[in-house]
């Protein structure tokens, strides 16, 4: 599945052993205890008679442009489409169905490929699944988070000083909370503090009126919108809880780093 979507086939089981290594330790890096997550290969399972006769059936439920369109936001099309984009939905739809799924996750993003499955799992005879959805981020520069451009996300392999480099230069304009730093903060960070019952620390010195510190992201978004709170300071405090959770990785940074080399070669 990962191929259909212009991974190169040799490094197919590369990407896996690293995925299998560092997705554990982001649930880690939340605080969620990744003992029972279980990773599966596609290949372990897409490859069986009844998954591709599952394929065939739905693709006569589906013409070209219903399967285009479900993965337009997702799959790489290009003026001329490859067939494997075309086949991706319909296998993430069952996918569902042979892991025995209740509910699917994904970025809005996803959402065409999600109502995609709902609609066409229960036409083949099986039910359809509870899809979840959550916001993208945008990027620290621009409007949109890209794996070409470096400066528009953290990484997370990233040491402390080139994610305080890259928080410092985000862009962040005084006064607009439309920027990726605040969306960070929004969905990922005050969650995370709110599960733990800890509120989000800006330090400040005495001179520019002392610490701040929230239990909510609309008191960080008033504050910002009024100017009370300043970019810089903002930048600091973010800078020091991405550090923060990126502290896991570091402590396997050697292997990630030789699994990420081998996988993105």
């Amino acid at each position: 599945h990962g191929a259909l979507d212009n991974t190169p086939w040799p490094v197919l089981e590369q990407r896996y052993k690293y995925y299998s290594k560092i997705i554990p330790l982001m649930f880690e890096a939340l605080g969620v205890n990744p003992k029972d997550l279980e990773f599966v290969k596609g290949s372990e399972f897409q490859l069986k008679p009844e998954y591709m006769y599952d394929v065939l059936q739905m693709s006569t439920f589906n013409s070209i442009n219903d399967t285009k369109r479900a993965a337009s936001e997702v799959v790489k099309f290009g003026d001329n489409p490859k067939l494997a984009g075309l086949l991706y939905p319909i296998m993430q739809s069952l996918d569902e169905v042979y892991l025995k799924a209740d509910v699917q996750y994904g970025g809005i993003d996803q959402r065409k490929i999600l109502m995609f499955a709902r609609e066409n799992l229960p036409k083949i005879g099986y039910d359809a699944r509870v899809e979840v959805m959550t916001p993208l981020i945008p990027g620290l520069v621009g409007k949109k988070m890209s794996a070409s451009d470096i400066k528009s996300k953290i990484d997370l392999l990233d040491n402390e000083e080139e994610v305080i480099k890259k928080v410092k230069n985000a862009e962040c304009v005084e006064g607009d909370p439309d920027n990726g730093l605040l969306a960070f903060i929004k969905y990922v960070i005050m969650p995370i503090k709110l599960d733990n019952n800890k509120k989000f620390l800006i330090k400040r010195d005495r001179k520019f009126g002392g610490d701040l510190t929230y239990s909510n992201y609309n008191e960080i978004e008033k504050d910002f919108i009024s100017k009370k709170l300043h970019p810089l300071d903002l930048k600091n405090s973010l800078a020091l809880e991405i550090n923060s959770l990126l502290e896991v990785f570091r402590k396997n940074k050697k292997l990630l780093e030789s699994l990420s080399s081998e996988a993105y070669s």
